[in-house]
């Protein structure tokens, strides 16, 4: 059976096991009795240990299996919930995270064992009794020596193996498998079984005939006849590693004489039926090296997940909507067949109804791509409580507004700039249990994540109520490294200086921590979020905290923007960005440290001209005694861009420029096709700023 196939499925699921995991472990530490939260915890071990066993992976199905026993006294009331326990269910997690990366890189779980986690939770269960309860190390097994011959019959050529297996010294156990009498998927467990013995030896028959198996023909019991070099007790204990087996009865087979041959007449009336089948349809017998029960790996490409799980409700929106595209443009067909004078109107009113439709369109396609914001949130509280362990703190995390919805594509991208800035603000925001009770504040430091749609924009604040950036401290760091003079920091305003964190390489951090470092990283934090169309920005007050506060557009697909001309080129500006167009007379442009400002209703905005930085060639340039200018706002900072004329405002699809045009050139952050079919460039708000 070629499991490869569910490999993606397998991921998914994998990843919402987890997740429920952590989510529940969580729980279970503040509420220790909470048998819900037990028994949530048991049926997601137990779905991984089953799914992890299908798929092959062995060492993840060994680890959930060993974490099922120890949560399966619990739940039985044997035993109570320690904070050692729920450390060490938190390392099982992160072990089960580090199978699950390998797997999607390569398909491959990997090498590593876990043993030392694996006898951590063996000791658990065993403070609790004496005799070990983990069925992998079960009792030794008693090797029954058949005194009757067995009641199976073997034809010729698997009397033939078991010679052969006999001369070279192998063992031959015959198990009688006993499912369990409330097992649903009788079929699923026995092929189970079958594959787990694969890895050990090889089965020269089953008892019924494997094809009877898989068409789940069978009671609660069935036999197979395996042919190995493992000891007795350690194939018992694999079948019983399998979920819903009941009982193992062994018998082990030491010469021919204890088996029975079939008769002249059974062979002549069933030609190796029984023996065809086993070899071609089930895994009762050894695969060719090619075809190995685990799933092949990729040649190491990872394992892409392209999957969205999507409302049906949605499905039937998009649905009716492409059967009005279909009606529309029947429409059109119809309009081009009337006389002139009414083709005209006609043809008109099917553009309206069309630009209609595809902008709702538009708008369902973008639901079906948003997801909650919550899949990325959810793995904070782990990290924080984390972190809280290792920094000695008692930190609490709140987190508001997780069902906001943001596109695919800014969900994948924003996990680790947000991560950072949490491990930030619990490392060197919140200061230590000791000062914050010298200052009069509560033990225990705040962190909030709070998300919001703001127009068409997403607004995530994560805030501290820990000591704040200290502005001076900032300001004297960054005049002994060199990155600003004396004199320029003069005239910065605090916002300015804050603004210096986030340049590479500048720290403030008194010691070097393994956790995160104020500045170490935050430039990275900067460039992806404006890689993603969006900006950061920091407030701060000494003593008593700060607010990390990001943008960013809903979708990277399709924007509003404002088309304008330079020179002769056209370019596209978000509509986002823009917060007024205005019409400057020449005179009214002043100068400040000899750059070029205006005076606008009381603020001073510098002016950015474009075919400067467009590089436009001298006889296109166009002069003029007026100026018009777009007002265009990152954050609290404006600038103004001068440009030659307006085209107006219009929907455009963002195309990616790929490798074409080297990443120095930020300016420009992507292209659109306009209607006429040329290409016009989009101007990247945040670098002109």
């Amino acid at each position: 059976m070629d499991v490869s196939q569910y490999l993606e499925i397998f991921i998914d699921e994998t990843n919402e096991h987890l997740q429920s995991l952590s989510d529940q472990l969580m729980i279970l530490e503040n509420e220790p009795g909470n048998t819900d939260t037990i028994n949530e915890i048991f049926r997601a071990a137990h779905s991984l240990k089953g799914m992890a066993g299908t798929m092959g992976y062995k060492r993840m199905q060994n680890l959930t299996h060993n974490m099922e026993n120890v949560l399966s006294e619990i739940r039985n009331g044997k035993m109570g919930v320690s904070a050692d326990l729920v450390d060490v269910l938190f390392q099982c997690l992160d072990a089960l995270q580090v199978y699950l990366d390998n797997i999607q890189q390569s398909a491959n779980e990997g090498e590593e064992d876990n043993e030392a986690i694996v006898s951590r939770l063996n000791d658990i269960l065993n403070g609790k009794s004496s005799a070990p309860v983990n069925e992998v190390k079960a009792e030794p097994v008693k090797e029954t020596k058949s005194e009757t011959k067995l009641e199976i019959k073997f034809a010729d050529f698997e009397c033939n193996a078991v010679s052969k297996a006999l001369e070279k010294g192998m063992n031959i156990y015959s198990l009688t498998v006993h499912v369990d009498e409330n097992c649903i998927l009788k079929a699923a467990r026995a092929f189970l079984v079958f594959k787990s013995l694969e890895d050990y030896g090889e089965v020269i028959k089953s008892v019924p005939s494997a094809q009877d198996i898989e068409d789940e023909r069978f009671d609660l019991t069935f036999n197979v006849i395996i042919v190995t070099n493992e000891s007795l007790d350690k194939i018992v204990a694999t079948v019983k590693n399998v979920s819903e087996i009941r009982e193992v009865e062994t018998v082990v087979i030491t010469s021919l004489d204890e088996i029975q041959r079939e008769s002249s007449v059974e062979k002549a009336d069933e030609p190796k039926t029984e023996v065809s089948v086993a070899k071609d349809n089930a895994p009762a017998t050894k695969q060719p090296a090619a075809t190995s029960s685990k799933p092949a790996a990729t040649g190491g490409k990872p394992v892409v997940n392209r999957s969205v799980r999507v409302d049906i409700e949605k499905l039937d929106v998009l649905m009716n909507l492409v059967s009005e595209l279909i009606i529309a443009k029947n429409g059109l067909i119809s309009v081009s067949s009337n006389d002139e004078g009414s083709k005209a109107q006609g043809f008109n009113e099917q553009i309206e109804y069309l630009e209609r439709v595809t902008t709702n369109l538009h708008e369902s396609v973008m639901k079906v791509r948003m997801m909650p914001i919550e899949t990325v949130t959810n793995k904070f509280p782990r990290m924080v409580r984390d972190l809280a362990k290792k920094l000695n703190k008692q930190i609490e995390l709140t987190m508001n507004g997780e069902e906001t919805e943001l596109d695919r594509t800014v969900i994948d991208e924003i996990g680790d700039p947000l991560m950072h800035i949490i491990r930030n603000s619990c490392d060197h925001g919140l200061e230590k249990t000791e000062i914050r009770r010298e200052r009069g504040k509560s033990e225990t430091g705040h962190v909030v994540l709070n998300a919001y749609q703001d127009g068409n924009n997403v607004v995530i604040e994560v805030s501290d109520d820990g000591n704040g950036i200290d502005v001076e401290n900032v300001k004297n760091k960054a005049i002994e490294k060199g990155t600003i003079t004396p004199e320029q920091a003069e005239t910065m305003s605090d916002k300015d200086i804050v603004d210096l964190l986030f340049k590479p390489s500048f720290s403030t951090a008194k010691e070097i921590s393994d956790v995160s470092g104020r500045g170490v990283g935050l430039d990275v934090v900067k460039t992806k979020i404006e890689a993603l169309g969006g900006d950061v920005e920091v407030k701060t007050a000494l003593g008593e905290g700060s607010t990390f506060i990001i943008r960013l557009p809903l979708t990277l697909a399709i924007i509003q923007a404002l088309m304008v001309e330079v020179g002769i080129e056209k370019y596209a500006i978000p509509l986002g960005n823009i917060q007024t167009i205005e019409d400057i007379p020449v005179t009214d442009i002043k100068y400040v440290h000899s750059k070029e400002v205006i005076n606008l209703r009381g603020d001073v905005i510098p002016i950015v001209r474009l075919e400067d930085v467009l590089d436009i060639a001298e006889e296109d340039r166009k002069q003029t005694d007026n100026l018009t200018v777009v007002i265009i706002k990152k954050g609290e900072r404006m600038a103004g861009l001068v440009i030659d004329s307006l085209i107006g405002q219009q929907e455009i699809v963002i195309k990616s420029l790929g490798k074409y045009i080297s990443s120095s050139t930020k300016i420009i952050s992507g292209a659109t096709i306009l209607g006429d079919g040329e290409v016009a460039l989009i101007l990247d708000v945040n670098t002109l700023v």
